[in-house]
């Protein structure tokens, strides 16, 4: 379980660093797991992509940092404000993810077997 993990937080983890802002990656992690709930794939998958990469890519701790600066500084109203947007936004991409895996598993149900035989083949299990 730990290698399946490793190879989806090893790009996520990289992907992270590069972008320093935690609304973005927290968004895009959301998406990416609503992406990965709706499409009904293998365990394994499912343990890569969701708590390997989202997991890696999603950052609570910097939420949660950021928030307690902005309350540490007196800004009240700018903390809940990033608060309260930041776990609505979250919500709402995983939703449009979700959305769009059903999306994609009706309009094309050929093209994720044939995406996840092709990963397979590169990473050689």
């Amino acid at each position: 379980m730990l290698l399946w993990i490793s190879l989806g937080a090893i790009p996520g983890a990289l992907i992270r660093w590069q972008i320093e802002n935690d609304l973005i990656v927290n968004t895009c992690g959301s998406l990416i797991l609503g992406f990965v709930i709706a499409c009904e794939l293998k365990k394994h998958y499912k343990i890569i992509f969701s708590l390997g990469l989202c997991g890696s890519l999603t950052t609570f701790s910097g939420w949660i940092s950021k928030s307690l600066s902005l309350l540490i500084s007196g800004d009240i109203i700018l903390f809940f404000i990033f608060v309260i947007s930041t776990i609505l936004l979250g919500i709402f991409a995983c939703a449009l993810g979700f959305i769009l895996g059903k999306l994609f598993i009706l309009r094309a149900p050929f093209l994720l077997p044939f995406l996840i035989h092709r990963w397979r083949a590169l990473w050689h299990f």
